[in-house]
């Protein structure tokens, strides 16, 4: 089992990077589709992964059908958009058996609308108040990859933690 995050056109290098980061942190690959908004040698993107890069699966696709085209299951695709009804939180990730994938859309106009009304099914959506218009990409990326590996009860992942000299115990 393996959790995959993926970013449609994303433009912003730091956020980028943070969600790189999100991804050493969680065992999670990153997907990212062309076009990009920066060169992927941008140091702005690597200063927010900061020396985490050589900690991320990453594969770059050409388009978004190039994408798709990766996905051995598409029923565990899950599309994350302000535009669907169903809530992320409302979805069994447990499923260890299975890759999941969560497509994240363009931090200016999100994913293609065209492609989310083909696939209505796959949408969620996070909570928010009509205050903003979305929340930050690496911030929503790492609200939904949390959740997921929540509910796979954190395989692979560090429960606790000591400091090399803990006076505490």
């Amino acid at each position: 089992m393996t959790n995959h995050i993926a970013l449609f056109e994303p433009l912003m290098p730091a956020n980028t990077g943070n969600i790189a980061r999100t991804c050493a942190g969680t065992n999670t690959v990153l997907h990212l589709i062309r076009p990009l908004g920066f060169s992927l040698d941008d140091k702005h993107m690597k200063r927010a992964g900061l020396d985490y890069w050589d900690k991320v699966k990453l594969f770059v696709h050409d388009d978004l059908a190039d994408f798709l085209a990766t996905i051995p299951d598409q029923r565990y695709l899950y599309l994350i958009s302000k535009f669907s009804d169903r809530i992320y939180t409302d979805v069994d990730y447990s499923d260890i058996t299975q890759d999941h994938y969560f497509l994240f859309g363009k931090e200016t106009t999100g994913l293609p609308e065209k492609f989310m009304r083909e696939n209505p099914e796959k949408c969620l959506r996070i909570p928010m108040t009509a205050n903003i218009r979305a929340l930050n990409l690496s911030n929503s990326c790492a609200l939904v990859i949390y959740e997921a590996v929540r509910q796979q009860h954190f395989v692979g992942m560090e429960l606790t933690h000591r400091y090399a000299h803990d006076k505490l115990h």
